[in-house]
Parts: C-alpha cells; sequence; structure tokens
C-alpha cells in the first residue's frame, strides 16, 4: 500500500510539473508577457561536447577533478554551494566558458555581482594538476562544469554525465553580468533571463532549488528586513519568527546567513517546505510560492526528492551545455585559468 501511495504521488507530481510547464508556454498571455531577449550569440552546441573527448588525451581527467574537488570540500564543505554558484555565473553571462575565471580589470570576475563568488583557488589547483598530467588538453570551462557537478554530489545530491569540449573564451567583461539575477527581480524578469540562455520555467525552479544548501551574504537581505520597497517595514511575505531569526543573524550587511534555514548542509527538498511556510530567504527564492506561473512546480517537487534530484541533473546539464558562438569559434586551451594565453 506505502509503495502503491508513494508511485501515485510521483505520478501525479510528474503530471504536475509537466502540465504547468506545458501550459505556460502554451497560453498566449504568457508569452506576450515575456520580453525575451534575441540570442545571435548564445545557443546550444550539444553537437560540439563529446562525451569520448578526453579517453585517449587525459583518461584519467573526472578522476583526478573529484578528487581535488573532494580534498577542498572535505576542509571547506561550503566550497560545495560555492562551486554551484561558480558554474551559474559563468553559463549566465557569455556561455560556459570560463570567462568568470580570468582575473584582470574590468572583467566579469571583478564585477560586483561577482564580488561573493569563491572557489576560483580549487579550479586554480585542478588546472595546475591536470597541465602535470595532461598539458595543454583540459579546458578551465571543463573543468569549472565538472568541478561543480562533483561539489553537488559530495554535498548529497545527483551525479550526471557530462560532455566535453567546452572552449575557454578569450573575452570578460564586468558590464555585461548586470543581468545576472541578484534576488530582487520579479518572476517575470527571471522567466526572461532564463529564457534567454534557453531555459524554461522548469529550470527556473529546479535550478532555484541549489539554494538547499549554501549561504548569502546579508546585504542581499537586508532590505527585506527592515525597509521593504521604502516602507520603512519589513516584508510581509516574511514568517514572523523567520524574520526575527534573519534580524539577529543579519546585524550586519557583512554577516552571511543560511539559504536554508531548517536543513542548510543537506541536499533535499526542504527549500521548497520552507517557501511553503514563507521562509524564503531571498525575495527571488519565496516569490516561486507566489506566482501562479511556478508555485505548482515548487509544490510538486516538495513532496518527492527524487523528482527533483533527477530534474536537477535534467536542468544542470541544460546549463553546461550552454555555450557562445565566439567562445567556441575563437576559444582556446588556457594554461593558466586566471589569463588568455597571449
Amino acid at each position: 500500500m506505502k509503495i502503491g501511495a508513494i508511485l501515485c504521488l510521483t505520478f501525479l507530481s510528474l503530471v504536475s510539473i509537466f502540465s504547468v510547464s506545458v501550459s505556460a508556454f502554451n497560453d498566449p498571455s504568457f508569452s506576450h508577457s515575456l520580453k525575451v531577449p534575441s540570442l545571435p550569440n548564445i545557443a546550444s552546441f550539444e553537437d560540439d561536447l563529446s562525451y569520448s573527448l578526453y579517453h585517449k588525451s587525459c583518461p584519467n581527467v573526472e578522476g583526478i577533478i573529484y578528487k581535488k574537488v573532494q580534498e577542498w570540500v572535505k576542509k571547506d564543505p561550503t566550497l560545495a554551494p560555492s562551486l554551484m554558484r561558480l558554474h551559474f555565473h559563468d553559463c549566465a553571462v557569455r556561455g560556459c566558458d570560463a570567462s568568470i575565471l580570468l582575473d584582470h580589470s574590468g572583467s566579469e570576475r571583478s564585477a560586483n555581482v561577482s564580488k561573493s563568488l569563491r572557489g576560483f583557488e580549487v579550479i586554480n589547483d585542478i588546472k595546475a594538476e591536470l597541465e602535470k598530467k595532461c598539458p595543454k588538453t583540459v579546458s578551465c570551462a571543463d573543468i569549472l562544469t565538472t568541478a561543480a557537478r562533483d561539489a553537488t554530489v559530495l554535498a548529497g545530491g545527483p551525479f550526471w554525465t557530462i560532455p566535453f569540449g567546452r572552449k575557454d573564451g578569450r573575452v570578460s567583461l564586468a558590464k555585461e553580468t548586470t543581468t545576472i539575477p541578484m534576488g530582487r527581480e520579479s518572476i517575470t524578469k527571471l522567466i526572461e533571463f532564463f529564457q534567454s540562455k534557453g531555459l524554461n520555467v522548469l529550470d527556473l525552479v529546479v535550478l532555484s532549488g541549489a539554494h538547499t544548501i549554501g549561504r548569502s551574504s546579508c546585504e542581499s537581505v537586508q532590505h527585506r528586513l527592515y525597509d521593504y520597497k521604502g516602507t520603512k517595514k519589513p516584508d510581509p511575505s516574511i514568517n514572523h519568527a523567520y524574520l526575527n531569526y534573519l534580524r539577529r543573524k543579519c546585524r550586519w550587511a557583512s554577516e552571511n546567513v543560511y539559504l536554508d534555514a531548517t536543513t542548510p548542509r543537506t541536499f533535499d527538498v526542504q527549500y521548497y517546505h520552507n517557501l511553503k511556510n514563507k521562509m524564503g530567504l531571498l525575495s527571488t527564492d519565496q516569490l516561486l510560492y507566489s506566482d501562479s506561473r511556478t508555485k505548482p512546480i515548487a509544490n510538486a517537487l516538495s513532496f518527492e526528492s527524487s523528482l527533483f534530484s533527477n530534474q536537477f541533473s535534467v536542468s544542470m546539464v541544460k546549463l553546461a551545455n550552454i555555450l557562445d558562438v565566439n567562445s567556441q569559434d575563437k576559444g582556446e586551451i588556457r594554461l593558466n585559468c586566471n589569463r588568455v594565453n597571449y
């Protein structure tokens, strides 16, 4: 009986996710309400990627990357969500081309939205090791993509296979990071951003679930605690007990607070339960449970952890397959992830 109930719930949840996604995109009013940027230079280059690319040139590439990520995460577990976030920020601008790693004046890495990014030293360590074993072979973009997957696994999340062949971009501009979500956008703006990258509403809700682990700066949430939309009052959508908790934790903007206050170190579906209880940390978190386009998906994912894990893998593969035309055509295999070769 119990097994039957679980199977029934799983089926209903899948139907809920599928139906809301399809109906949202088939609704003319939904389409007309969005302004999706054109994509002259961003596309999915799945044909350019290969699961066997390094089989001969660097056969143990995934083993080397996993071992290094494991060493770093063992010393500092907070690096797991940091590597996932670093990967997202990379793919969100010029596709997954490691442009976020370039360290020079005016680069993406120097932008205000990037100031809290971490994990650069992990990627540098992996690159140094791979250059010893397989010189001039593995791109920094492939390293970062794989490290994010391994960080997810080490945090208790799912595993997925990764095709390789991403080139390292030679351009990185801080001004291009202004479209990356900062936690205050409307759901419509978030959907527009995700659609501009070839992702959909389901991907938005699922990838937001990465906030089941990790931390945010208090600076990102203080406006909700003290002066929501210029009212000099807190955001009325915040659970009262949670509001008191956040005010204790976030006396200073420089402090950090867990994205999931309930199970902050466990990769699970508690994030979605928190939204039901009005305990989403960022405005963009909580809005997922108040918008008719995203709430049914968030609700369905909260019921069955296997649904979340499976779809998270799918959405992360889609994210990692966002590539830029120029980066692929004019890219390189960097010898040092922090700078172009010449």
